[in-house]
């Protein structure tokens, strides 16, 4: 299986509690936090690494350093989609939701299989949704807030476990991740958040 694939089948760890009692961090995974002052804003790639390439050096540029910061990142270079995936209604890494718990704005970054230049925006953060689809716009990609495979509305999906219970996931496809395009999507999507942050009465 493509490390960098959403599949189906069924996580081999239901939570992180299961995951940390069999697997050993620095040799299979590796958690970076950052919590920055100032910032009602977190960005976290909770399948970094080797589980889904390239969003975590995404989710670090698009944070800077200007926003809070979670990696969850597999460290098998061969690919750990299988072994460390656990889906996102399930994440709970603790330091990961002690981040959020803090953050009106939360952003999750997510890859999956796709051969086409296509972005999936989801979540329950309606306003910063449709911000994030209208400066994407013009970046000649595929991007899709309705009818996409990765909605991201479950209430426990860890973008929505922020302060004010609601967020956005961004899923990257295969092809997209690496692409001329990134740097153009982070730029676009670091623009709407930093207004985000000056507006505060918005996110009311």
């Amino acid at each position: 299986m493509n490390a960098n694939s959403k599949v189906a089948s069924k996580d081999r760890f239901r939570s992180f509690a299961e995951l940390a009692a069999n697997r050993a961090a620095e040799i299979d995974y590796r958690i970076t936090v950052r919590h920055p002052q100032c910032t009602r804003t977190a960005i976290i790639a909770p399948h970094g690494g080797s589980i889904e390439h390239h969003t975590s050096s995404i989710s670090t540029a698009i944070a800077g350093d200007d926003f809070g910061l979670y990696l969850f990142e597999g460290l098998d270079e061969n690919g750990s989609f299988e072994d460390l995936h656990i889906t996102s209604h399930r994440f709970d890494e603790p330091r990961c939701l002690d981040l959020i718990a803090a953050c009106d704005i939360v952003v999750a970054l997510h890859g999956y299989a796709g051969d086409g230049m296509q972005l999936l925006v989801g979540g329950l953060d309606q306003p910063l949704i449709a911000a994030l689809a209208l400066a994407l716009e013009p970046l000649d990609i595929d991007v899709r807030t309705e009818g996409h495979a990765f909605p991201g509305r479950h209430p426990g999906n860890v973008c929505n476990r922020g302060k004010l219970g609601r967020g956005v996931q961004i899923e990257l496809s295969d092809a997209l991740r690496g692409s001329e395009f990134e740097p153009g999507i982070v730029e676009a999507i670091r623009t709407v958040l930093l207004n985000f942050e000056l507006e505060p009465k918005q996110r009311r």
